[in-house]
């Protein structure tokens, strides 16, 4: 049967505008950080007409939005470029503009290189400088190859537009949020105080606002966002200084907020308040992304970290007993210049004395300009390849061995998205665990009880709680 759909006069004429609406299609390579930025950008650019696209081929201006962490992150934003010359090349014979943006990371690294290696580039803007895009944009135009890399004297996040609440309502019903940018410890790996600068905090008042906001478009959880997020600080409401345990502490106060996380965190920063942030706030989530990075004291002091294993081990022990039922989640980097077997073996020890619930891990690659580039002794690319198929081995194992203990509990589960099958929903345990349930009479953003009946490859299966 075909169905007839009648459209109301105002509403055809917004399909009419939306049709002609020029459209914007944003790559996100990386972290979550970089999502959020996405999403700003996407507001930003909103104010001047321009409406998101999932179709690559029918944007008028497309943003590479990158990231510089992994090795060879500008090799692959040069390579994507290649291929937006040839769709630029064709769409200007077929007389139709496009666009072409990079943001982000390799935007802040490789600034005016971009636009020499890449002469169908119009804009690029770092990630301190987006709220100058739809400027910059206007600016290219005009006929103009713009660089926006220089970090901004004014706040970037004073002068992007609030939250829309449309737009945050289509992006479900978690969120990010970013509180913190930049980072002062200078890992010895690592570029980020090198493309993101140096640890800056947004206000308290500007990170509320932008929570009730979120609250009010439907966000049920929100994931605090920083490059070392337990760095931030802020001034208090009475004065004195904040940190992150006491801004949970307040978010938590805020009606129709039901979650809280917060990601990535330095060991050197989890002070007492955040730690009893975790045994007092029912909102906010057992899991805790707490990168160590190494098991060897040799190591770690080659990296800059700052910390001792034994250190380390003694703060999951505090954590723990705050909270019993939290699971710990890190980062691994094998094969940093100097590393030995017996570096490597003690990476291994401290893995089966955390007994990680997930965890990332990566072989070194040496970032241009970080310290560790110019170490010598650098490990063999097959020995790190060996070393990393155990320790993921390892924390697989680790890993499938939480997921199983997790069968037979009952938790709180909020659904997030629709499942595959009729009737089913996707939803996040509070371990961060995908989790597959049949909640017919359930909807998305509803926090249901289920119990946990079994094990995917990456994901658990529930069923209703008294089914």
């Amino acid at each position: 049967m075909n169905q007839i759909t009648v459209i109301s006069p105002d509403a055809a004429e917004k399909a009419d505008v939306a049709s002609n609406a020029r459209k914007v299609f944003i790559k996100t390579y990386g972290c979550q950080m970089n999502v959020y930025d996405s999403n700003r950008m996407s507001d930003a650019l909103a104010s001047e007409g321009y409406v998101p696209t999932e179709e690559m081929g029918e944007a008028d201006l497309i943003l590479l939005n990158t990231c510089h962490i992994r090795e060879k992150a500008a090799d692959k934003v040069y390579s994507a470029l290649g291929r937006l010359r040839d769709m630029k090349r064709t769409r200007a014979e077929h007389g139709r503009e496009l666009m072409i943006g990079v943001t982000g990371c390799v935007a802040q690294a490789e600034g005016e290189e971009i636009l020499r290696r890449a002469p169908a580039v119009d804009v690029v803007v770092g990630p301190q400088t987006y709220h100058r895009l739809p400027q910059a944009l206007a600016r290219a135009r005009q006929g103009e190859r713009v660089v926006e890399t220089d970090y901004a004297v004014e706040d970037k996040f004073e002068h992007l537009p609030k939250v829309d609440k449309a737009r945050a309502r289509s992006r479900g019903v978690t969120s990010f949020l970013t509180v913190q940018e930049g980072c002062d410890k200078f890992c010895t790996f690592c570029v980020v105080p090198y493309t993101r600068g140096s640890e800056v905090s947004r206000s308290v008042s500007q990170i509320i606002d932008e929570a009730m906001r979120l609250v009010d478009s439907g966000v049920r959880e929100i994931t605090l966002l920083g490059q070392n997020v337990n760095a931030w600080r802020g001034e208090s409401p009475k004065g004195g200084e904040w940190g992150l345990g006491e801004l949970l502490y307040r978010l938590a106060e805020i009606p129709g907020l039901a979650r809280l996380r917060y990601t990535t965190s330095h060991p050197r920063d989890m002070d007492d308040c955040l730690i009893e942030a975790h045994r007092d706030l029912r909102a906010l989530m057992p899991y805790l992304h707490l990168p160590v990075q190494a098991g060897s004291d040799r190591i770690l002091k080659a990296m800059n970290r700052r910390h001792t294993g034994a250190e380390y081990l003694r703060l999951i022990e505090r954590i723990r007993a705050a909270r019993a039922d939290i699971a710990m989640s890190g980062d691994f980097i094998v094969g940093f210049p100097g590393e030995t077997d017996q570096d490597f073996e003690d990476t291994l020890k401290i893995v089966e004395d955390v007994k990680y619930a997930s965890a990332y891990s990566f072989k070194y690659s040496t970032r241009p300009g970080t310290p560790g580039a110019e170490l010598g002794s650098q490990v063999d690319e097959a020995v790190k390849t060996e070393r990393l198929e155990r320790l993921q081995a390892l924390l697989l194992r680790q890993q499938q061995e939480f997921a199983e203990g997790c069968v037979g509990k009952t938790i709180d589960l909020l659904l997030e998205k629709p499942g595959r099958m009729p009737g089913q929903l996707i939803g996040r345990s509070p371990w961060l665990q995908s989790v597959n349930v049949d909640a017919k009479e359930s909807q998305i953003g509803d926090i249901i009880q289920v119990r946990i009946t079994g094990t995917g490859p990456n994901s658990l299966f529930a069923e209703r709680a008294g089914a």
